[in-house]
């Protein structure tokens, strides 16, 4: 009897133990439960957030949604997102317990296939309410507030909040938006076709984005009209002649796709800093940087460059059994004096790829390094372009690794001559000597200093550009020359308010003396150099004749071709090859240089961009004189004719004799140092 009295004792013990943590476990679950607002459009209809470009037009809005009412919305429509999402709509209460109660057997049965169970009840609560992780405390409550959503309103309301709510997407929110993106009318006059499609897309957005993927959305219109049909919405005909029917998608135009790009960094820029909630749907108005008129030439630029180059290069050979892919280029406009992303352009095709090579890439820029090199010489060492090293092989010991020995593009060595030739030709042994003598870290340290984020390897063949950057940081980095030695970080937002005009953000502009600025114009002058008698002087062939500098880069193998360049008030970045590592060489074998494939497309943006200014010059430092020297000894050039080169010397250093006799042997070390 006593046993049986504490067996008793026992039961109901565990009967309060438990009903103690159900209790606990509802408040837990309750607490700061969402509340359905009344009535339920309030937190449907939102204002959209408007994207401006520089010059004050609208170039995008995002988010934002307006209740649509159900009379307004094609029956067909409704009939094929029940179909797809929830067919037993009028009849359940929030519940669908039979779909639940298969789906609790199917994932018990095999955990691996994930089948869901979510009304348009719970799915309206969870697209409103709660984050989309899966985990079953979110679903209990997700479900307690589709309860709360049934008792308040009527089954046309709910169904109307939930069809104006649902992310097509493509930005689209609501059957309204979605109608109007994909197809270009009012959601009224979607036909059945277009109808399943639709309620296709909020599965997976991106998955089934008709733009890019127009055979997975094409399958995917195929099971809601499988549905349809399964539910008696429509005949097996109507299915059939449906699924063949032509979809007559909305073009996507030029200057949206081309600008994406920018905008892509745009959003996530905002969304990093403000949220997703807020950026989609609390009404900011965004100021940006964009010029839509350098955007458009820069699209226009890059699409005729590499049309031009495909011709030369023809249908790329497999790599591996595979396709190298379609050739590729990236452009990044920036002003030089701010820093402000005026135009960016981050591969051929957005409609095709949005990864943007333009800032997500990261590639060898070859030579296009050098200008780093030769002011950390100018810096550290105290040299002067009319300084003179000996073009000649050379072999560096690298610590652990094997000798490095770079070569020249020509396999050729000319002997003696100053380092403003040296530069203005990319002459390989000229800057693995100087960097050599500097160290690679004080080129790494000149390069951070200039903007550079990506990582760089202390090592010497750094001075070949051996370490990967995105044409984003190249611009910036070359508008510190052109800003006389100031750093601007890139930028893209200069202002975003809220929907009543406050503003809630604002870029200052202000920049950072990275860069001595007698020496950045020393460097500035020689990649004038660069253009006039140089590498890249096609671009003055191409009709460019405004006072600009620049570097040409090349990597190993022709995988990547490179052309940096600016003028005193835009820096521009240009950068052409495969996704993939892929030799580009023509039909000849002749590899795409920096020079061949990358500077004319830069030629031919910055000639539009420019057209019709006047010809600014780089301000000259008070410190800086020009003399003309000998190219091959450094020293003034002789009466009788010599050869002669103009040079940028800073006070201080040593100016060339009055006379000079023929070029002598160099010093012993291979360098004459003509400074201080």
């Amino acid at each position: 009897m006593l046993r049986l009295r504490a067996l008793i004792y026992l039961l109901f013990l565990l009967l309060g133990v438990g009903a103690t943590i159900l209790v606990l476990f509802f408040f837990v679950v309750i607490r700061d439960l969402p509340q359905v607002p009344e009535p339920l459009s309030r937190i449907i209809e939102t204002p959209p957030t408007e994207i401006y470009a520089a010059t004050g037009e609208r170039v995008m809005v995002i988010g934002g949604r307006e209740v649509v009412p159900l009379n307004r919305v094609s029956p067909l429509f409704i009939q094929a997102v029940l179909a797809t999402e929830d067919h037993r709509f009028w009849n359940h209460r929030g519940l669908d317990k039979l779909r639940t109660l298969k789906a609790l057997w199917v994932n018990l049965v095999s955990p691996s296939r994930v089948e869901g169970a979510s009304t348009v009840n719970q799915q309206l609560a969870k697209n409103l309410f709660f984050s989309f992780q899966r985990t079953y405390m979110r679903k209990f409550r997700e479900l307690l507030v589709a309860f709360q959503i049934e008792s308040r309103y009527t089954k046309r309301e709910i169904l109307e909040a939930y069809i104006n709510q649902i992310p097509f997407g493509v930005g689209a929110h609501g059957v309204e938006q979605a109608a109007q993106v994909f197809f270009g009318k009012p959601a009224l006059q979607l036909n059945l076709p277009e109808a399943a499609l639709l309620a296709g897309l909020p599965k997976s957005p991106t998955r089934y984005n008709p733009f890019r993927h127009f055979e997975r959305a094409k399958a995917r219109q195929k099971v809601v009209l499988t549905r349809m049909r399964a539910v008696g919405d429509i005949t097996a005909e109507e299915a059939e002649r449906a699924a063949l029917a032509p979809l007559n998608l909305r073009e996507r135009g030029g200057g949206e796709s081309g600008g994406s790009y920018f905008l892509d960094l745009v959003l996530k820029d905002l969304e990093d800093r403000f949220g997703s909630d807020v950026v989609h749907h609390a009404g900011l108005k965004v100021f940006t940087t964009l010029d839509p008129q350098l955007q458009e030439w820069a699209v226009e630029s890059i699409q005729k460059g590499l049309e031009q180059l495909d011709q030369l290069l023809g249908v790329p050979a497999p790599v591996g059994g595979r396709s190298a892919g379609r050739l590729q280029g990236a452009l990044a406009a920036i002003e030089a004096q701010s820093g402000a992303v005026r135009a960016l352009v981050g591969g051929r095709d957005y409609a095709e790829s949005e990864f943007n090579r333009a800032v997500q890439a990261s590639r060898q820029p070859g030579s296009g390094f050098k200008p780093f090199v030769y002011y950390a010489a100018f810096e550290k060492l105290g040299l002067s372009p009319a300084s003179v090293l000996v073009d000649r092989r050379v072999t560096i010991p690298v610590a652990g690794q094997a000798p490095w020995t770079p070569r020249n593009f020509s396999g050729e060595y000319e002997g003696p001559m100053v380092l403003k030739r040296g530069l203005a030709h990319s002459v390989n042994s000229i800057a693995a000597q100087l960097v050599e003598r500097t160290g690679p870290a004080a080129v790494v340290d000149v390069a951070r200093r200039c903007g550079i984020r990506s990582p760089l390897a202390p090592v010497p063949s750094v001075a070949l550009g051996t370490s990967g950057v995105s044409p984003l940081e190249m611009a910036a980095a070359f508008a510190t020359f052109a800003a006389a030695g100031i750093a601007h970080e890139p930028f893209f937002i200069r202002r975003v308010e809220d929907f009543q005009g406050r503003i809630l953000e604002e870029r200052l502009l202000a920049g950072r003396r990275t860069l001595d600025p007698s020496i950045a114009f020393q460097v500035l002058d020689m990649m004038r150099a660069v253009l006039d008698e140089g590498t890249a002087r096609g671009v003055r062939q191409a009709g460019f004749s405004l006072p600009a500098a620049g570097k040409t880069g090349t990597t190993d193998d022709f995988n990547d071709a490179w052309f940096t360049g600016f003028t005193p008030t835009l820096s521009v970045s240009v950068w052409v090859g495969f996704d993939r590592a892929f030799s580009m060489r023509d039909g000849k074998g002749r590899g795409i240089t920096g020079a061949k494939g990358a500077a004319p497309i830069w030629a031919d943006f910055m000639r539009k961009a420019t057209e019709g200014e006047p010809a600014r010059e780089f301000p000259v430092p008070g410190n800086i004189r020009f003399v003309s020297v000998n190219p091959l000894t450094g020293n003034a050039p002789a009466l009788w004719g010599d050869r002669s080169l103009e040079v940028a010397l800073r006070e201080g250093q040593m100016r060339p004799s009055a006379f000079a006799d023929h070029p002598q042997s160099p010093a012993a070390d291979g360098y004459t140092d003509r400074g201080p």
